[in-house]
């Protein structure tokens, strides 16, 4: 099962409607996935499922759990102040090093309301992934000034699709 993860924890967030469309295109070429969104983080993991408190925080631990038995994943990554969120990074930052994301595989999906669709966020990412050892598809989508390339939580853009439905078929086949 791929793992989808929503990487902000922004309520009502366009990357969970991204992610839902995601795992539908998944699901029409045969993939299940399943959608990890930050939002169920627990408010204090931070604090108390990290570092030395690694295995501590049970709510925390259920979503490490789904990592751990990942093996392939999809990222859709909004891109916060140049990057990607902070809440992203601690997530990753709980994850059992190495082995949560060790020579497993990935793919990169940026947004932004900008002209950039979050490509230096999807560039970031990608250097932590390389050192965690994940392996990275090269095909990484940057979706520009989403708002303006969605419709009643669709996306509007037959590029955009066409873009979304190439990259799943890659990561399938990965």
């Amino acid at each position: 099962m791929i793992k989808i993860i929503v990487g902000t924890n922004r309520k009502n967030a366009i990357s969970k409607k991204i992610a839902v469309i995601y795992q539908e295109i998944l699901e029409q070429n045969g993939a299940k996935a399943e959608i990890i969104n930050l939002t169920e983080l627990p408010d204090d993991f931070v604090f108390t499922a990290l570092y030395e408190h690694n295995g501590k925080n049970k709510a925390y631990n259920a979503i490490h759990d789904k990592i751990k038995s990942g093996n392939k994943f999809v990222f859709i990554v909004p891109e916060y102040n140049g990057s990607f969120p902070g809440i992203l990074k601690s997530f990753i930052d709980g994850m059992t090093y190495p082995n949560s994301f060790n020579a497993k595989k990935c793919a990169l999906v940026g947004i932004s309301s900008g002209i950039g669709g979050g490509g230096i966020a999807l560039s970031h990412l990608t250097d932590i992934f390389n050192y965690l050892g994940m392996h990275v598809l090269a095909n990484k989508i940057k979706l520009a000034k989403i708002e303006e390339n969605m419709s009643n939580d669709h996306v509007s853009n037959r590029l955009y699709l066409a873009l979304l439905n190439e990259q799943a078929k890659l990561l399938i086949d990965f």
